[in-house]
């Protein structure tokens, strides 16, 4: 098994990431494997996100505390779960959501599970960014 690292992201300065560090000193990811951006979540260009995308190997996993952490665009967070689990074949956990596990049931019926509940959660995520103009 690889390294375990966490992620934290809060949308801008004046937000403390107090809640998100305590999940993961709970779960006992060393404070120098988490990974903080202060930022929007609406794309990916974060520094810290994408310094720790270089550092991720396969084996290792991501924590995060909740799918709204990693971002709230729908289909960039599919890109990136894309990306890190396949490409360089991370695994995920989601914190506040047990079926984002991709430690465990890697058969078709999990991988399906998983797939539904990400899409549906991103869906979420976008939603309370950016609001439909109709809501």
């Amino acid at each position: 098994m690889g390294k375990v690292y966490g992620y934290v992201r809060v949308s801008s300065t004046d937000q403390h990431e107090d809640r998100q560090l305590i999940a993961m000193a709970e779960r006992g990811i060393p404070q120098g494997r988490v990974y903080i951006d202060k930022q929007s979540g609406k794309d990916f260009a974060r520094p810290r996100y994408r310094a720790l995308m270089k550092k991720l190997r396969p084996g290792d996993q991501l924590c995060i505390t909740s799918i709204d952490r990693l971002g709230r665009n729908y289909e960039e967070i599919q890109e990136q779960w894309r990306i890190l689990t396949r490409e360089k074949k991370v695994d995920i956990l989601v914190f506040d959501m047990p079926l984002l596990d991709t430690r465990r049931d890697k058969d078709l019926i999990g991988t399906l599970i998983a797939d539904i509940v990400l899409q549906v959660l991103s869906f979420v995520a976008q939603k309370e960014y950016a609001p439909f103009p109709w809501s």
